[in-house]
C-alpha cells in the first residue's frame, strides 16, 4: 500500500510526455518514399524518351539502304524481323515509330510495309506498356491524384468503359506530333488498362503509320537505293513534294484527333 501511495515510485507521465507520445506514434509508412522514387524514375525515363528517338531515328533513316539490304537477304526472316525489332526498339524507347515505318514502306512496299509497321506498334505498345508500368509503380498516379484538374482527366481515362476507353486512347495516338514512347508511359503510369491500351494504340496509330509507309514506298519505287540516291537521282523537287504531302496528311490527321479530342473533353495532351 506504502508503494501505491508513494509519488517516488509511481511513473511521472507529465515529466515524459516524449516516451509516451513515441509509444503511441505508429512507424513511418514507407510508401511515399518510394512512390518518389518511382515518379523519379518515371520523369527520367520521359527525358530519355524525347531525345533519344529523335536522334537515332535521323541515323536510321540516313542508311536506310544498308538496313533495307539485310531485310531482304532472306525473305522468310524480313518481315518477321522487322515487326520484332520495331516492338522492341519503340517499347523501349529507342527508334521512332514514324521512321520505323518509313523503312517498312521503303522495303516492303505499302500493301506489307504498313501492315507490318502496325504490328511492330502494337508489339512495342504492349512492351512499352510493361516496362513503364514496372519503373513507374504508382508512383505517378499518387501524384497525380494529388492535383484536382489531374486528377480529374486520369478518372475522366481510368474511369470510363471499355470501349469508350479504347476510342479515347485512339484520338490520344491519332496526332502525328504525339511521341509514341511519351505516350505508352504517361498512359501506363496513370493507370490506363492494357486491353483498350492495346487496341486503341492499334486503330491510332494506323493512319499515320499508313502515311509514312505510303510516301515511303512511292520513294522506293523509283529504284533509288537509298534517300540520298533519291534526292540525287530525282532532284529535290521530288523529295519535297514527298515530305509536303507527308506533313499535308499528318495536319488532316492531326486536325481530326484535336477536334475529336475536345469534343470529349479531353486535350491532346499524349
Amino acid at each position: 500500500m506504502t508503494a501505491m501511495n508513494d509519488p517516488t515510485t509511481a511513473p511521472d507521465r507529465s515529466k515524459h510526455p516524449t516516451a509516451s507520445a513515441t509509444e503511441r506514434t505508429p512507424a513511418l509508412d514507407p510508401r511515399p518514399a518510394e512512390s518518389t522514387t518511382r515518379r523519379n524514375a518515371a520523369f527520367a525515363l520521359a527525358i530519355a524518351w524525347v531525345t533519344v528517338p529523335l536522334l537515332i531515328g535521323f541515323k536510321l533513316l540516313a542508311n536506310i539502304g544498308a538496313v533495307s539490304e539485310w531485310l531482304k537477304e532472306d525473305p522468310s526472316r524480313g518481315i518477321p524481323a522487322y515487326i520484332l525489332l520495331f516492338a522492341i526498339s519503340s517499347g523501349l524507347g529507342i527508334l521512332p515509330t514514324y521512321a520505323q515505318a518509313i523503312l517498312g514502306g521503303w522495303v516492303f512496299g505499302l500493301a506489307l510495309g504498313a501492315p507490318a509497321a502496325i504490328a511492330g506498334c502494337i508489339g512495342g505498345a504492349l512492351l512499352g506498356w510493361s516496362f513503364s508500368r514496372l519503373v513507374s509503380g504508382r508512383g505517378i498516379e499518387s501524384w497525380l491524384d494529388a492535383k484536382p484538374k489531374a486528377r480529374a482527366i486520369r478518372a475522366a481515362l481510368v474511369g470510363a468503359h471499355q470501349v469508350r476507353l479504347m476510342w479515347l486512347v485512339a484520338l490520344l495516338r491519332l496526332p502525328p506530333n504525339s511521341p509514341f514512347a511519351i505516350a505508352n508511359l504517361a498512359m501506363a503510369s496513370t493507370g490506363v488498362r492494357l486491353l483498350p491500351f492495346m487496341a486503341g494504340t492499334a486503330i491510332g496509330m494506323a493512319p499515320r503509320t499508313i502515311a509514312a509507309a505510303g510516301i515511303a514506298a512511292a520513294g522506293a519505287a523509283t529504284g533509288a537505293s537509298d534517300i540520298q540516291a533519291l534526292i540525287r537521282d530525282q532532284g529535290w523537287l521530288w523529295f519535297g513534294i514527298g515530305i509536303v504531302a507527308l506533313v499535308a496528311a499528318f495536319s488532316v490527321i492531326s486536325h481530326v484527333a484535336k477536334r475529336a479530342l475536345k469534343q470529349a473533353g479531353l486535350e491532346a495532351g499524349f
